[in-house]
């Protein structure tokens, strides 16, 4: 078996890892794990990406799938509509005390990897975050992931993508290890 099919195998088990461990939390708290991500998501991003569409792609299911999610966690009270003052059928979503309470309950899904990954020498976690936000952008690239909200993908950064890197936004030279793979300052570049 080659490295890369070793790597993936690796990269699956840690994926179902997360899975169950989402699995764990939906069962105490009576909500599934799409439910769980939604209400992450909308935790910690900016409102105006808060939707449906635009959650459907980001976690690339359909729009049904994210509607009857979110239809429970409205009706549990977890989120509030913000309709669109243009159009009364688009609303973003944004949490409710409740929801935020949820939610801190829920942010620790994953601290056992967070322990495991502590444990790592601090130049080894920079090898392996920088191979993995190329791996990101280069599976956005080739349309397997849908939405990437990563620098090299912004259109206030400016670097080579392998050695230097630069934030327009921020004014500043980031290292390998600054590169965001989901920042809120996000805005797609332009096609070129």
């Amino acid at each position: 078996m080659n490295l890369e099919t070793k790597i993936l195998n690796g990269l699956e088990r840690l994926s179902e890892a997360l899975k169950a461990l989402l699995w764990e939390k939906a069962k105490v708290y009576g909500i599934s794990p799409i439910q769980i991500q939604i209400l992450l998501f909308v935790a910690n991003h900016k409102t105006e990406i808060c939707n449906v569409s635009y959650m459907a792609k980001e976690f690339n299911v359909t729009k049904a799938t994210i509607s009857d999610a979110v239809r429970v966690l409205l009706k549990k009270e977890y989120f509030e509509k913000d309709f669109s003052p243009i159009d009364n059928r688009r609303y973003n979503l944004s949490l409710t005390n409740l929801g935020a309470e949820l939610v801190d309950n829920l942010s620790g899904y994953a601290i056992q990897f967070e322990e495991e990954l502590s444990s790592f020498k601090n130049q080894d976690l920079k090898i392996v975050y920088d191979t993995l936000t190329k791996l990101i952008f280069q599976l956005n690239q080739r349309d397997v992931i849908q939405v990437q909200r990563t620098c090299f993908n912004c259109k206030y950064y400016s670097g080579d993508k392998k050695n230097s890197h630069y934030c327009n936004f921020l004014n500043s030279e980031l290292k390998k290890q600054e590169i965001r793979l989901d920042c809120n300052e996000f805005e797609e570049a332009a096609s070129s």
